[in-house]
């Protein structure tokens, strides 16, 4: 094995080099299956650190030379190839002990997994220039990509019962948290600092940027509710409430100021829709929490509502006038009356209910 991994250095170069060490990692582990002699476990893990270390060298796998198209290039083979060599050496390693070179090849494993993602969103957002600086649809991109990825782990750890899993799940999350709060809320929020075109006026940014990380969170939260703690969970789904409710506003903002949303005033219309947008949402949530009986559902419409009661009062109260003053009071008093009753008729009623 020794001297194979010699003679593929002295042979070849940059990315085919990578994969092709890669590669001895997962044959190392195989052989361990059918020669269980304990250093080879570890000379699988050193493959992997070695690839590692290449790849730190050199992130691009073959420099300039990476070229502009998309995803079928030479990032896909120099991380997507380890990163599945690295996914089969590890169940073959975990046939016989869960150790610290099993451990070593998983997150090798997850990091790769996690480049070859990260690298083809920024190949692909700034065509083919790397050292471009980021933009909303590669942010937008990057929390998908990583919620997604932090989903997928929450499920395989409860399987494998593996720290490394375990750990990896938790880091993405956090990596996803970052970038959705300072690169989507603050960086690249199309209202605050970035004059970007999001586009048509559903199918744009903001339902890439906002609505799906919205529904990922969403799914996230649930995938972790009751095996972690009660505040991680609940902590996800506020992020998921904070994203829907920002798409509400931000597509609000894009159906009266066209693609590019930093630019131009707020009309007494506009704001009004505001105010119904919100309402409409809290509604929605409420009615999802009474079908599916989710006191989470219930709680953010809670919020949802009270914050629309606070907007109407410190903001409608002095901008709006005429009309669309005494429209936005009228309709916020119908829905807390439907809201009173609904709890009253439904919920109150489903509480103290007899058992059968």
């Amino acid at each position: 094995l020794g001297a194979l991994a010699l003679a593929l250095t002295f042979a070849l170069e940059k990315g085919w080099l990578t994969i092709a060490l890669a590669l001895m990692s997962l044959g190392t582990a195989w052989i361990s299956l059918q020669r269980p002699i304990p250093f080879l476990r570890w000379l699988a893990a050193i493959f992997a650190g070695l690839v590692t270390a290449r790849i730190a060298y050199d992130p691009c796998i073959v420099g300039d030379a990476v070229g502009t198209t998309p995803i079928f290039n030479w990032l896909l083979w120099g991380y997507g190839l380890p990163a599945a060599s690295f996914w089969g050496a590890s169940i073959f390693l975990r046939r016989r002990a869960d150790d610290a070179p099993l451990r070593m090849v998983e997150t090798a494993a997850i990091l790769f997994t996690a480049l070859l993602a990260f690298m083809e969103i920024r190949h692909f957002a700034t065509n083919g220039r790397m050292t471009s600086p980021p933009s909303l649809l590669e942010f937008a991109l990057q929390v998908c990509i990583t919620l997604a990825m932090a989903i997928g782990l929450e499920r395989l750890r409860l399987r494998s019962h593996s720290v490394v899993h375990n750990v990896g799940a938790v880091v993405l999350t956090a990596i996803a948290g970052f970038i959705s709060v300072f690169g989507l809320l603050i960086l690249e929020n199309p209202l605050l600092f970035s004059g970007v075109n999001v586009g048509g006026l559903v199918f744009n940014l903001l339902l890439l940027g906002y609505a799906l990380p919205a529904v990922l969170m969403l799914l996230l939260s649930y995938a972790v509710a009751g095996h972690r703690s009660v505040a991680y969970a609940n902590t996800i789904a506020g992020g998921a409430l904070v994203f829907a409710l920002s798409y509400v506003t931000l597509e609000i903002r894009r159906f009266y100021h066209g693609p590019v949303l930093l630019y131009g005033g707020t009309t007494g219309a506009e704001q009004y829709t505001y105010s119904i947008g919100w309402l409409g949402f809290g509604v929605v949530l409420l009615g999802v929490g009474i079908l599916v009986n989710s006191e989470r559902a219930r709680l953010a419409s809670a919020a949802v509502i009270a914050l629309t009661i606070l907007k109407a009062f410190v903001i409608d109260m002095s901008t709006l006038t005429g009309v669309y003053r005494a429209l936005s009071f009228m309709c916020l008093g119908i829905v807390l009356v439907a809201i009173g009753w609904l709890y009253q008729r439904i919920l109150f009623r489903r509480q103290v209910a007899p058992p059968p």
